[in-house]
């Protein structure tokens, strides 16, 4: 059994999360005697080494089964090898299933809108006619409409197939390179939901006893993640929701207004949220919140249901990620918490209790004790409700405005601008083409692009990875793109501002500085790594080299559930590397480990790198994008600026009062 790692406590967080607000809220926490997602992590202490290693089998009820020395092998005789595999592979599937539901909500949702029997405009007519044109079925005498139809059905189909077929959306999309690989390795999915079921079924007692076997599973899961649950899913928001809008806006704990109605969305799901964005600029509901003494309504996001509105909508103000959502409720100013699927931490329940604030769940997959639920119903047989549903909502928040209690309301200063809502269309108008941007990373001005992204853990320190990777990075003209959880530091720290040039290298500079770009573009919520995905796609078409090749990459440092590991797979399967703080629990299995950290090379073009030092593991990316570049003949670039983003805006830093507002 390897040694017990040492984690970081409360206090680490408090004296070193790059965020001031974050120090506030847990130090005015902690005053108040209320429990935060940190303290329960120090109760925890010392994590089961056991459950860590991956060696821990409770897939039946003769164990669980633990594998030691004195017992190598499970009841059954299954070994380290096979446990660490089937646990993982259970993992994978869990991350298709959680992202494929939701993508599965939204896909409905265009299907009605295109068949009229939901009232919904569909926004983004654009995404349809390129999506269409890719499926092979775009004809000019068809409507959009029309079009979305097709296209629904085909995503839905993708998703749900059980009768051997071509999964669409995959052999229209992907590199050609890519494909044979994949049929060589006879991984092709089925379906989505075909490759949960199986994945559940072959790890069930006395199913799949070959561990390789698991592990291919564990890469039909993969792909079905990343072209159903995220590519899939995108490609449906996109259709109905329009295109993401590139806008400047405020956030952090800071930017919380104390005269208006507060209303926060918080999860995955956009449907209900989108019409929420529609009804609290109503004129007949402002004015209500007006007569109840408030300026106005406003939104704030939390996780993905900010990022995915904000970037389609405006008139969202992104606050935290999941971890840090009961930090934002325990400022004690926000008046409703809607709260959708998934990232949902049942603990934000004892926190709202503390407060006046109302939580309302809207999902039949994901309720609260405690909170009322006005939701869509199991089947989504709702869904034309949803209008109705969201005034419901929003005179919930107006109701609630009143109520808040004098004296407990506690926000930090904290705010910083940012610019959001980056996409592969307008970066390309935005650069005059791919061709532009190819030649930026090939004379080194840009050296290589890396997708930074993952929920966070408090594993390692909360926000510190994603905050010093990127700093490292860009000093290293390397171009970071973000979505997700991993986004908000870089958003609250300044990262996503043109002014943030100041902590990146001569090449940056140079190639984004005239554009007046940020070095960090904000591409949306984490399904959003489809965007990232067709940008790296874009490059390898413009510059002919496959992907396993150039100086692209993925990250999730502070990674902690199941669609992290669908994130990372995802990416592998293209032939790009993935780089963490955390390792997956598979250090009990040499054999899976290995598979990982190495054999993936030979038959993917790509590795894991785990390296629990952020500043190391930033060189190794930047080292593997010099390898790359020297292999395909690019120049190396610029030597690295030895400034720091951080330590920058840190000097320039004025502090004007108190850090907080206190009422």
């Amino acid at each position: 059994m390897s040694t017990r790692q040492k984690f970081p406590g409360k206090s680490d967080v408090i004296s070193r999360t790059p965020d001031k607000a974050v120090r506030e809220m847990l130090k005015h926490m902690e005053q108040a005697g209320i429990e935060t997602p940190f303290d329960r992590f120090d109760a925890q202490k010392p994590h089961c080494r056991f459950g860590m290693a991956g060696t821990c089998c409770k897939n039946c009820h003769i164990g669980p089964c633990r594998i030691t020395p004195k017992s190598p092998k499970g009841v059954c005789g299954a070994d380290a090898h096979l446990i660490a595999s089937r646990n993982i592979l259970r993992w994978a599937a869990a991350g298709v299933a959680a992202h494929g539901a939701r993508g599965r909500e939204v896909m409905l949702a265009l299907k009605g809108a295109a068949d009229g029997t939901l009232q919904l405009p569909i926004l983004g007519p654009e995404k349809v006619i390129a999506t269409a044109k890719a499926f092979g079925i775009f004809d000019t005498q068809r409507s959009v409409q029309e079009l979305a139809g097709e296209i629904a059905m085909i995503l839905l189909e993708d998703l749900c197939r059980a009768i051997p077929g071509p999964y669409r959306t995959l052999e229209a999309m992907a590199p050609p390179e890519r494909l044979k690989v994949w049929k060589d390795l006879d991984i092709l999915p089925l379906g989505a939901y075909h490759e949960v079921f199986e994945a559940l079924h072959r790890t069930t007692t006395g199913t799949d006893g070959d561990w390789e076997n698991v592990m291919r599973q564990v890469l039909r899961c993969g792909l079905a993640f990343a072209w159903s649950s995220v590519v899939g899913s995108a490609i449906a928001m996109d259709c109905l929701y329009g295109l993401p809008k590139r806008s400047r806006i405020s956030t952090n704990l800071g930017a919380i207004s104390l005269d208006s109605v507060n209303i926060a969305v918080h999860g995955h799901s956009p449907a209900l949220v989108a019409a929420i964005v529609q009804a609290v600029r109503r004129e007949d509901l402002v004015a209500g919140a007006k007569r109840s003494g408030a300026s106005g309504i406003r939104l704030y996001g939390i996780c993905c249901s900010g990022h995915s509105a904000l970037a389609k909508f405006g008139d969202v103000t992104p606050l935290t990620n999941a971890v840090g959502a009961e930090l934002a409720l325990a400022t004690g100013a926000i008046d409703l918490w809607v709260a959708d699927v998934q990232d949902v931490f049942p603990g934000i329940m004892d926190v709202a209790a503390c407060f006046h604030t109302r939580v309302v769940t809207t999902s039949d997959s994901a309720r609260l004790p405690g909170a009322e639920h006005l939701a869509f119903d199991h089947h989504h047989g709702n869904l034309d409700q949803a209008d109705v549903l969201a005034e419901r909502i929003v005179r919930k928040g107006i109701d609630a405005f009143g109520e808040r209690q004098s004296g407990k309301i506690f926000i930090p200063r904290a705010r910083m601008e940012a610019e959001v809502g980056f996409s592969v269309e307008n970066i390309l108008e935005t650069f005059g083409g791919a061709e532009r941007l190819l030649e930026h990373l090939k004379t080194g001005r840009i050296r290589g692009v890396l997708n930074l992204v993952g929920c966070n853990n408090p594993k390692v320190l909360y926000e510190e990875a994603i905050v010093k990777i990127a700093e490292e990075l860009i000093a290293n003209d390397v171009l970071v793109l973000t979505n997700g959880c991993a986004a908000y530091p870089l958003l609250k720290l300044g990262f996503c501002l043109p002014e943030a040039l100041a902590g990146a290298g001569e090449g940056l500079n140079a190639a984004l500085k005239p554009l007046n770009l940020p070095p960090v573009w904000h591409m949306g919520e984490c399904l959003d790594n489809a965007r990232a995905s067709v940008f790296f796609r874009t490059i390898s078409n413009a510059s002919g080299e496959p992907l396993k090749q150039l100086p692209l990459a993925f990250s999730s440092p502070e990674w902690s559930n199941e669609k992290g590991l669908g994130a990372a797979l995802g990416f592998r399967l293209l032939g790009l590397d993935s780089y963490h703080c955390i390792a997956p629990p598979v250090s009990g299995s040499d054999k899976v480990s290995r598979f990982f950290f190495e054999d993936t090379r030979d038959i993917l073009g790509s590795v894991m790198v785990v390296d629990q030092d952020p500043v190391s593991l930033a060189g190794k990316i930047i080292n593997d994008f010099n390898d790359r570049r020297s292999a395909i003949g690019w120049d190396n670039g610029f030597a690295a600026v030895t400034a720091r983003l951080s330590a920058l805006l840190e000097e320039a830093a004025h502090h004007h009062g108190d850090d907080h507002q206190h009422h």
